[in-house]
């Protein structure tokens, strides 16, 4: 199972760790910690090169918060922050994916060679389907959301989500394949915490592998959410320990790529699971 990006074509067969770096002030976990106003990058410069020393297989970069209420980013404001990292990050030889639905944002970051788009809206904004089927060979994650940041958990979701979450994804993923994009170029990402219920998130952890009857890789991105503070009554600076349990889960139920803060910590249970397998 081969994953084609701008510059990579990963393989797959092995689980892959994506180090999360948060380029703004409000981010759930972490925002602040990297940011610096005023054009001041040497901190995220160094965790982006300190992930990758901790086993980072590639790198997902944000410049806007999607947590639950966040506000709209400015274009130009994404911009100033993402695209000097998205600069030096393609220097360091690891895939780099851009955490964006801003077609302009995309365009950018991809013309400084960019591996990957991960959109939380799955591409649903005007013109960034047409954008990501113009690029000739760039992977692209699709990821299901309820609603919007600012409003989706206000009114979660009802019923099952399971079927519905599926329905969207495939949707959404045979879209891209009927506006000219390989489907090796695809991943999906059932969007935990977007818009759903804790009990909602588990049960599409409980039963992630229903999504791989879609025939495309899972990635999957629990690091750090407040679900597993939910079930676990644990702050964020405590959340370690049951992020690196989902994202091992994950990988068993069929998962081919983690998000996660804790990149050291989960590189290193994979490798205990690999070794059991």
């Amino acid at each position: 199972m081969i994953w084609q990006t701008s510059r990579f074509q990963i393989d797959l067969s092995t689980p892959r760790v994506m180090g999360i770096v948060n380029v703004t002030p409000d981010s759930f976990s972490d925002g602040g910690k990297y940011f610096v106003p005023g054009g001041h990058f040497s901190a995220v410069f160094a965790h982006c090169e300190q992930l990758i020393r901790e086993g980072a297989d590639l790198l997902d970069i944000g410049g806007e918060s999607t947590r639950p209420g966040a506000p709209p980013v400015p274009l130009d404001e994404e911009l100033a922050r993402v695209l000097p990292v998205v600069r030096h990050a393609v220097t360091l030889g690891v895939p780099i994916s851009v955490d964006t639905y801003k077609p302009e944002v995309m365009r950018a970051v991809l013309d400084l060679g960019a591996d990957i788009i991960n959109d939380v809206w799955a591409l649903r904004q005007p013109g960034a389907t047409e954008l990501v089927a113009a690029h000739p060979n760039c992977g692209v994650c699709l990821m299901h959301m309820h609603r919007e940041p600012k409003t989706m958990q206000m009114t979660p979701m009802e019923g099952d989500v399971v079927p519905q979450v599926l329905s969207f994804l495939e949707r959404a993923a045979h879209g891209l394949q009927a506006a000219g994009v390989e489907k090796n170029r695809i991943v999906l990402d059932v969007g935990v915490g977007f818009g759903k219920t804790v009990a909602q998130n588990f049960s599409l952890l409980a039963r992630q592998q229903a999504f791989l009857a879609a025939g495309y890789p899972l990635l999957a991105a629990w690091s750090r959410k407040s679900s597993l503070a939910a079930v676990a009554s644990l702050d964020m600076a405590d959340r370690m320990v049951p992020s690196v349990a989902a994202a091992l889960l994950a990988v068993e139920r069929g998962a081919r790529v983690v998000r996660v803060h804790d990149v050291r910590e989960t590189v290193q249970a994979l490798k205990v699971w690999a070794a059991a397998r």
